[in-house]
């Protein structure tokens, strides 16, 4: 009997079918961030501005669209599954002088040929840091009536992007709005800047898109640096927002308090939304953005998940950025440690666990949650990446390094 086999065995004990697990699993696709593999530089600006930093400056940087989607296509091939991509507006691709204001889907084809070659879908997010029309951490809430109808058309330009990725790849997009916009110290005036951002985020969204192709999210935050005292775009501003035009309120890991986890969130936010998005990151101390770990709250993310049953009805993203490591590395880590918390949760005996809480039985749920830890998740995790032709836990790393001395290294 193969160790696989066995671990199937092992699993069936506790009620849970590991094939119906590895085939549910198999169904679901991850939006990668291409911001990993250049630091969140992007193709049109040379500078990072709007409370983001990357630290580190590990050799290999892709310095260009070429050099980010060979590093992509590198990080995909050690990846389980076909996927997406998640884009910003700064990295179009084009020989043009065109400010963010008058892009078009032309600016983007380059990216569909390459999610046509892969296989894999695209998702969007405008690009309200690192440019010149960042005024005083404002953008879509800013007093200059001039500044604010740059970003609207921003805004505007970037869901037809995405609408025209989702009628190309057949693979509904994810168009999602994230805005800097605060103030260091604090503020005299909190409604004025908000009613400013409703009033934009009105006229983006004015033009309805089939959901088909294209939906909609907003991301709020607690602070950043340079706005540490008030944020405009606040978790309740989105999630009132969200409710009010039947849009996504995006949840990203690191944009809340550190006594705070998403995953208590999910149940409430599917109670009320047909659809939910994530970024899923790793703060440390606060949003630092590092590479997801396997760790006690990503398996609970991912278990809430899996028990509102919501895999099909969720947008899960990564988001992260770590200059201090080899970028393909950070890729691969944070892609392989979602799936794997994901497998986690569908080897889980949920119904099980759930009936013995409904019955008021808590030790039996205490036991079972325990002793699932034990079980041999690994072999179930290595049938999953041979059967996806792709390197099992222990294989991939030397690919990565191969990849550097033949590659990164070169670059300068």
């Amino acid at each position: 009997m193969s160790n696989f086999e066995n671990a199937k065995e092992q699993y069936a004990a506790f009620g849970v079918d590991a094939e119906q697990a590895l085939q549910t699993l198999q169904q679901v696709r991850i939006s990668m961030h291409c911001w990993q593999g250049d630091d969140v530089m992007g193709f049109d600006s040379d500078a990072l501005t709007g409370g983001i930093a990357t630290t580190g400056n590990y050799p290999g940087r892709a310095r260009n669209p070429e050099e980010l989607m060979a590093d992509i296509r590198k990080a995909y091939s050690l990846i389980p599954g076909k996927h997406k991509l998640n884009l910003h507006a700064s990295y179009r691709i084009t020989d043009e002088k065109v400010d963010r204001d008058k892009l078009e889907p032309k600016h983007f084809a380059a990216w569909v040929d390459f999610a046509k070659e892969e296989g894999i879908g695209l998702d969007f997010n405008p690009t309200f840091f690192g440019h010149e029309k960042l005024v005083d951490n404002m953008t879509l809430s800013h007093p200059d009536k001039a500044i604010r109808d740059f970003w609207i058309e921003h805004g505007k330009a970037s869901r037809k992007i995405a609408n025209y990725f989702g009628e190309e790849l057949g693979i509904t997009a994810l168009d999602n709005i994230w805005v800097p916009d605060g103030t260091k110290d604090v503020p005299a005036d909190r409604i004025g800047p908000r009613a400013r951002l409703k009033d934009s985020l009105d006229q983006i969204l004015a033009e309805k898109y089939d959901k088909k192709n294209m939906m909609d999210a907003v991301e709020g935050k607690v602070f950043g640096i340079g706005v540490e005292s008030y944020t405009v775009g606040s978790h309740e501003f989105y999630m009132n927002y969200a409710a009010k035009n039947g849009i996504m309120c995006l949840l990203d890991t690191g944009h809340y308090h550190p006594t705070e986890v998403v995953s208590d969130k999910i149940s409430s936010m599917l109670l009320f939304n047909d659809n939910i998005a994530l970024h899923v990151s790793r703060p440390v101390r606060w949003d630092s953005d590092h590479v997801i770990k396997l760790d006690d709250e990503l398996k609970e993310l991912s278990e809430e998940l899996v028990r509102c049953d919501a895999l099909q009805k969720t947008f899960i993203g990564l988001d992260f950025f770590d200059a201090s490591i080899n970028r393909i590395a950070a890729w691969t880590v944070g892609m392989r440690n979602m799936q794997k918390a994901l497998l986690y949760a569908l080897l889980t005996p949920n119904d099980q666990l759930k009936a013995a809480q409904d019955n008021r039985d808590f030790t039996s749920v205490l036991v079972g949650l325990e002793e699932i830890k034990t079980l041999p998740f690994g072999e179930v995790w290595s049938e999953f990446c041979r059967r996806n032709n792709v390197p099992v836990d222990g294989q991939w790393y030397p690919v990565v390094k191969q990849y550097e001395n033949d590659v990164l290294s070169k670059r300068n």
